[in-house]
């Protein structure tokens, strides 16, 4: 005890408190830390949702948008959502550090939601109402209150670019990677962070949604804009309990630096042996809390940053280190382009999943679903398997692989692509039958809604939501666990780019393959009128685009070298595991 209570009890993995001293783990950090941050993302997932889900339909209803404009502004917003991030890591990694570049975003981010909820409330900031079923035929939006409307939305953009990035990071911080013990809650973290997130978005699919459709749009966004304020007021409750990391400095000078050392000797070779290459001594890095990387063989070229040549200049020389730390972010930018696509699969829920939905019987009785609720199911279908792997899934896994997380990252995020090749096939042959319904019903032209149950458009969003489960809890956890310690912001960030890219890929996409069919006289696939469009080709060109991708990650994943561990917790959890099975197996042997 007096070993735990002492030295031993102080973390080993450079974390420290707000003023920079070292910190206990008894009374800092796991689950009572992270308690405040997982509550924290409920309720602000139930904002952000409550605005995003039924965006569509707000620009479609209320804006008198159309089709293509409508679904472009929102995954262009959503695409700019979640492509911010990176200057917020960058912000915290290099200055501020995680905590206060979260709580100054947190302000901005608040100031976003308050002039959005003024924007649909104020008879002054919104076009009249129309009842034509035609948007093109409504009075547009004026110029004073597009810029208010949209001024708002990328307020709240720029905010959630310093939010989204350290909140998950702050969380997972509070683990520490040397303690055994510690390191196994962390498997489970990502797990139950993205629990955390589909609980919140499940509240905003449903009881936000519905407000905003039956009761009106001031107190549907106003709820959220509570939602967030209460949220905040959570995570700064939770302050006396975190771990911080101190910055690490800029991380992109860093990766320049090493680039450029590594074209000025680019003639000079490289020593025979890795140990002549420059490198500072172990205790530099305790000093600061920091880890040492050994030399890898991969990308060598890079290595030629740390050949001493005489000169100290930072811009010539680097420490292995910081060659390494380069390496392993560069590594993982092939696993990145190969997310793009499925990240545009996702950016079609809240367009033209929903748009569907506007096409078809809503009622159940007296009771209208609105269309954005559907988007529940995918919480839904996401929570239920979250749950099912990190319980079963792993634990029958663990036996056939002897690996602490079931199967490997890359392998979860390999079923995950292949959820989604079978999502828009579904999706093509489910709009295939809807449009039949049209034609035979003679609601082609006028754009009627068909006497055909949402609920067809059920297995789709159930399949995006079990796709979810494996690729997007892999795809977080993948780049938090392979970017370097001084990195980690940045790496986190990686999976909120794959999301912007792909939504601005869907933006393109949509704009694209609607003036290409439309040349020439044609109809095209995709009009204001779903019924008289050809959504089910649309889906059918994912489809094969998702077979492409999945042979691409399959090529990439085959030449990905994983990072190695900078303590050996990991071996120490495997070491458990395995006496956990023998105690399991051969109960005699374990009774005194």
């Amino acid at each position: 005890m007096a070993l735990e209570d002492g030295v031993d009890d102080y973390t080993q993995d450079g974390t420290v408190d707000l003023k920079g001293n070292p910190v206990r783990r008894s009374k800092r950090g796991g689950w009572t830390a992270c308690s405040f941050v997982v509550v924290y993302e409920v309720f602000e997932r139930m904002a952000y949702y409550g605005i995003s889900s039924n965006l569509v339909v707000y620009l479609t209803n209320k804006l008198h948008e159309g089709t293509v404009k409508s679904s472009n502004n929102v995954t262009n917003w959503v695409g700019t959502i979640w492509l911010t991030p990176v200057l917020g890591a960058y912000i915290a990694d290099a200055h501020l550090g995680r905590y206060w570049t979260f709580v100054i975003a947190s302000v901005i981010y608040l100031s976003g939601m308050l002039l959005l909820t003024l924007s649909v409330s104020l008879p002054a900031l919104k076009p009249p109402s129309c009842t034509q079923s035609n948007a093109g035929d409504c009075k547009k939006a004026s110029t004073l209150q597009l810029a208010v409307f949209f001024g708002a939305l990328y307020t709240l953009a720029v905010g959630t670019g310093g939010t989204k990035p350290n909140i998950s990071t702050i969380g997972a911080d509070q683990f520490d990677d040397f303690h055994p013990k510690e390191k196994a809650h962390k498997l489970s973290f990502f797990n139950w962070w993205m629990f955390s997130i589909f609980f919140g978005t499940l509240f905003a699919n449903t009881a936000l949604v519905y407000i905003q459709d039956n009761v009106g749009w001031t107190l549907g966004y106003g709820l959220p804009t509570i939602g967030l304020l209460i949220s905040v007021l959570i995570f700064l409750a939770g302050t006396p309990f975190y771990r911080h990391r101190v910055p690490a400095g800029n991380t992109f000078t860093r990766m320049a630096r090493v680039i450029v050392a590594a074209l000025r000797k680019w003639r000079v070779p490289l020593p025979s042996d890795p140990k002549e290459l420059y490198e500072l001594d172990l205790e530099e890095y305790d000093k600061k809390g920091k880890f040492r990387i050994d030399s890898t063989p991969s990308f060598r070229f890079l290595n030629k940053a740390s050949i001493k040549t005489g000169s100290t200049d930072p811009w010539t020389l680097c420490s292995v280190t910081e060659v390494e730390e380069t390496k392993q972010m560069l590594r993982m930018i092939p696993i990145l382009i190969s997310t793009f696509v499925p990240s545009t699969m996702i950016a079609q829920i809240n367009t033209l999943f929903v748009k569907q939905g506007t096409t078809l019987d809503r009622a159940i009785g007296s009771f209208k679903v609105p269309p954005a609720s559907l988007t529940a199911f995918v919480t839904l279908s996401m929570l239920i398997s979250v749950v099912l792997y990190d319980r079963f899934f792993v634990a029958i896994m663990r036996r056939w692989t002897k690996n602490p997380r079931g199967i490997t990252l890359l392998q979860r995020m390999e079923i995950g692509l292949l959820f989604h090749i079978v999502i828009m096939l579904v999706a093509s042959f489910t709009e295939r039958y809807r449009l039949k319904m049209a034609r035979e019903h003679g609601l082609v032209q006028n754009g009627g809604q068909l006497p055909l149950t949402i609920f067809i458009l059920l297995p789709q969003f159930v399949l995006m939501g079990m796709a979810d489960a494996f690729l997007e809890v892999a795809k977080i956890e993948f780049f938090y666990d392979q970017a370097p310690e001084g990195m980690k912001s940045l790496g986190t960030s990686y999976a909120t780019t794959s999301l912007g890219v792909g939504n601005f890929i869907s933006s393109f996409l949509l704009s694209t393959v609607s003036q290409i069919t439309s040349r020439d006289g044609h109809q095209g696939w995709i009009l204001n009128n779903l019924n008289a469009s050809h959504l089910d080709y649309y889906y059918a060109f994912f489809a094969i685009l998702n077979f492409l991708n999945f042979i691409f990650f399959l090529v990439v994943i085959k030449f990905y070298v994983y990072k190695a561990e900078v303590s050996n917790s990991i071996e120490v959890l495997t070491e458990e595991l395995k006496v956990m099975r023998l105690r399991t197996s051969n109960p005699e042997e374990t009774r005194p």
